[in-house]
């Protein structure tokens, strides 16, 4: 296990020092035409994969024999990203060029599509926030990676515990008002957001968020069985990083874990970096909801890829570790300091799942709760979103990523 997350932080440290690995990028035109062999990470079994000039896939065959060890896997799809490299979606002085450099570090790590995630904070940084995210979702450099934005409070709870890092003094309850202007700012970019289900006026909120085309999903909150069922009811779809976002000490019988683990409706999202949750609370909640009813995310903060060792972000000190990032003052975490890619591995080795579901995990399932039914797969028909990469000691190694049938990374 430390072997995969030291190879995590090696890879990640590499990339913000600069090291040998080159992006290097040709437009789809340069890329039509282009066949890719490798193995499949469905089965192992030798392939090719055609790509078209429009950015889609051509065609995916078998092959006889193959060459190599490499596999090849849909991008991988990173649904709640707090920042990267040293770029805060929700700090002050977020830049679009600061967004450009966050996402090519990201191409490096396998992403080919996340939502950057805004979380509790004054009103004046989330208005002007959202509106550089909203820039970046449309520039035609990265855009094709960032298909919406996720906004994880301010409706959260303000207990201790529960509320993790977000700040208590800024969270509230919901208002429509105060959302439809936040997303009018994002320009409609807003496609997840997590809550706490027992918020005052939070099931008409989820009901209007529903509505609207926007998915929930509740987290950092101490909801009761009723409250989640009833929330459900309501539409909401998702469980924001369970088993995190919760306080040490709860009710061996009455919390926040079983009903949401109970309702089928509900699709959890996990930090399996191998610090955030234990490896039995993550073999039981995949045996519970299984490889088809489970995402992975990273909830990584911009501190990931960074060096080890104390900052200031916005209004606390935060300690980052080789493996995590914690408020040391409370001994808690604070948030992942490792991609996505990392909990592939991670998975396979907590759970004995399959190279195949750990990847469905981080690709179609995220793909199938946000409806983005152009990628998370490799078929015809699909946008070229894809990875190459190796297995190192049961760990994910990048080789080149494509973007739209764009080739945005490769280590040479």
């Amino acid at each position: 296990m430390n072997t995969y997350l030291v190879a995590g932080a090696l890879t990640a440290l590499c990339i913000f020092a600069g090291c040998d690995m080159k992006t290097k990028q040709a437009t789809p035109a340069e890329q039509a035409g282009t066949v890719l062999e490798g193995l499949s990470h469905i089965d192992g079994t030798a392939i090719s994969l055609a790509i078209n000039r429009d950015g889609t896939i051509d065609r995916v065959e078998n092959r006889d024999a193959s060459t190599g060890t490499s596999y090849l896997a849909p991008g991988l799809i990173d649904l709640q990203i707090n920042g990267y490299m040293g770029v805060d979606f929700s700090g002050p002085g977020l830049t679009l060029e600061g967004i450009r450099m966050a996402t090519k570090a990201l191409w490096q790590a396998g992403v080919t599509t996340y939502y950057p995630t805004v979380i509790t904070s004054d009103w004046e940084r989330l208005m002007e926030n959202f509106a550089i995210l909203a820039q970046a979702m449309a520039d035609p450099e990265i855009g094709p990676s960032i298909p919406g934005l996720h906004l994880e409070g301010p409706y959260i709870s303000p207990e201790k515990g529960f509320r993790g890092a977000h700040l208590e003094k800024y969270i509230r309850n919901p208002a429509w008002e105060e959302f439809e202007q936040l997303q009018q700012a994002a320009k409609g970019g807003i496609r997840i957001v997590t809550l706490a289900p027992e918020r005052e006026g939070a099931l008409p909120f989820i009901e209007k968020l529903v509505a609207s085309g926007v998915l929930v999903s509740l987290g950092h909150h101490n909801g009761s069985a009723d409250e989640i069922r009833l929330a459900v009811e309501a539409g909401a779809r998702m469980s924001t990083h369970l088993g995190n976002g919760c306080a040490n000490e709860i009710n061996r019988h009455h919390n926040p874990l079983w009903p949401q683990l109970a309702d089928d409706r509900l699709i959890p999202s996990l930090i399996a970096d191998g610090y955030h949750l234990t490896q039995e609370e993550v073999r039981s909640f995949y045996k519970v909801k299984g490889p088809d009813r489970t995402i992975l995310v990273s909830d990584a903060l911009d501190l990931a890829g960074l060096p080890p060792g104390e900052y200031v972000r916005g209004e606390r000190i935060l300690l980052l570790t080789p493996h995590v990032v914690k408020l040391p003052q409370e001994d808690v975490l604070a948030g992942a300091a490792s991609p996505i890619s990392l909990c592939v591995g991670v998975m396979m080795d907590y759970t004995g799942c399959s190279l195949a579901e750990a990847i469905q995990m981080a690709s179609a399932n995220p793909a199938a709760m946000l409806s983005l039914d152009d990628r998370g797969r490799l078929a015809a028909g699909t946008r070229a979103d894809l990875i190459r990469f190796s297995l190192v000691d049961g760990q994910m190694e990048v080789q080149a990523t494509y973007v739209a049938g764009r080739q945005v990374y490769i280590r040479e």
